[in-house]
């Protein structure tokens, strides 16, 4: 999807797995058209913009739930009347508020004016590497492309590699690089942590060992945090797929990242809340870091440490225009092992940081939105699904007519969506290449496979099932 456009000087070619990435010459990073756009006479404070938000998305399930009666009706014959409730609202009610939530947000939603930086603090970088031979030479080059205006210290830690990626690491020849080697595999935790006891720098930033920088993505992920509040304490980046050509699944994924996964961290950041400073590329403050112990020995280690920076007082934020572009999993096994991950990530953040649930901030309603998550994709799983088996002969009990209300709101979630990235994309040289068939499968069945992994990533998390870093 992302591709470069014509008349750029540096170009990116995703369909190769190639980024030329270079720093753009200006002392201060790119201010994005959204930032940088005029004024406007009125302001909208976020706490008056989430109240809203929650008003429209109310109204619209109210509306929902009216239009619902008949179905709900239906329903309780079969079934009985508490089930009934609980199926509509699990399927169709509550994703509907959150849908109309979204939608509010983003429509809402203005990109603070980011201010010029005259002096770019020095940065630590962490790459926690295990068995990366034919990515890692790549990600460590794009760094060196950024020509970032401050000091760098890069540590690579190869975590106990079975393959040659040490011998790929020995043939840099970079001053500000380190090769830490652990000797024995520990997990990605253990091998960022020993890199965070030699970080020198006031801030830190991690970046997966299969991922590319695109350019100016570190200057701009610095200049997010310098200008935001000063209790920012971690800033997001903006995490696409780099392999997004190889397949039918890469290219639906290519929408995930694009769509769904972006347009979320835009719009929890709008209310001072980011939930999860991804690990693939995001930068913190090194005392805070420090302060909360490092990275927690878990498969969620990023989901879990954001959490606690958020229990901690602090904000996280997004910055949508500090562009990295990573390995997403190729074939349909390593995707559902993957969400399996993400999923256990998030029982694990409610284990160690469930106070958050009574935080009195904007950002506790997508805490309470994650606990949510369990019990729609397992109604998903058990209900929706075997409900468009069920109307596929005729019965329309879980599934029929009344599911048609929610095709207008998908598809204005999903324009809103493509209305704030393409305007990124076109601030930062880039544009949105077709992939009509990812999106397509992206939007009619992407969920019937990615929720009930969600559902088993749940249940084994509980049960205590053995862990693994990696899905690949």
């Amino acid at each position: 999807m992302a591709e470069s456009s014509k008349g750029t000087a540096r170009t990116i070619d995703l369909q190769r797995g190639f980024i030329e990435a270079g720093y753009t010459g200006r002392r201060g990073p790119r201010t994005t058209a959204s930032a940088a756009g005029v004024r406007r006479a009125v302001y909208l404070s976020p706490r008056f913009k989430f109240g809203l938000s929650v008003f429209l998305s109310l109204a619209w399930a109210a509306v929902s739930f009216r239009l619902a009666g008949r179905w709900i009706a239906d329903l309780s014959h079969v079934t009985g009347s508490a089930l009934a409730y609980l199926a509509i609202f699990s399927i169709a009610i509550v994703p509907g508020f959150m849908n109309a939530f979204l939608v509010s947000g983003l429509l809402l939603d203005r990109r603070p004016l980011r201010r010029r930086i005259d002096a770019y603090p020095g940065v630590s970088i962490l790459i926690a590497a295990y068995n990366e031979q034919d990515s890692i030479v790549s990600t460590v080059e794009s760094i060196a492309r950024q020509a970032y205006p401050g000091e760098l210290e890069v540590f690579v830690v190869d975590d106990g590699s079975t393959d040659h990626t040490l011998r790929e690491l020995s043939r840099l020849r970079y001053p500000w690089l380190r090769v830490i080697d652990m000797k024995k595999n520990g997990g990605k935790s253990r091998a960022l942590n020993a890199a965070l006891a030699l970080v020198r720098h006031d801030l830190t930033i991690t970046l997966d060992a299969d991922s590319l920088l695109h350019r100016g993505a570190l200057a701009n992920v610095i200049a997010r945090l310098m200008s935001d509040p000063a209790e920012t304490a971690a800033v997001a980046g903006a995490v696409l797929t780099r392999n997004s050509r190889v397949n039918l699944v890469t290219k639906v994924q290519e929408w995930d990242y694009f769509h769904g996964i972006a347009a979320i961290k835009r719009l929890q950041s709008l209310y001072h809340g980011t939930l999860v400073a991804q690990g693939a590329f995001s930068v913190y403050r090194t005392a805070v870091l420090r302060e909360a112990g490092g990275w927690p020995d878990c498969v969620g280690e990023d989901i879990v440490l954001t959490w606690s920076i958020l229990r901690q007082g602090y904000r996280v934020g997004f910055a949508e225009d500090a562009v990295a572009f990573t390995n997403v999993p190729t074939t349909l096994k390593q995707l559902v092992r993957q969400r399996q991950r993400w999923s256990r990530g998030l029982i694990e953040a409610f284990r160690y940081h469930w106070p958050l649930l009574f935080h009195a901030r904007m950002t506790t309603l997508f805490i309470w939105w994650n606990l949510a998550f369990p019990v729609l994709d397992l109604a998903y799983t058990l209900v929706f699904v075997p409900g468009i088996l069920l109307a596929l002969v005729g019965v329309f009990w879980l599934a029929g007519p009344m599911t048609l209300l929610v095709l207008p709101l998908g598809m204005l979630v999903n324009l809103a969506m493509f209305r704030v990235q393409s305007g990124m994309f076109e601030t930062q040289g880039l544009k949105v290449r077709s992939n009509p068939g990812g999106f397509f499968a992206y939007v009619l069945v992407y969920s019937l496979v990615l929720q009930p992994a969600c559902v088993l990533g749940y249940f084994k998390e509980l049960l205590g099932a053995r862990k693994h870093w990696g899905t690949k």
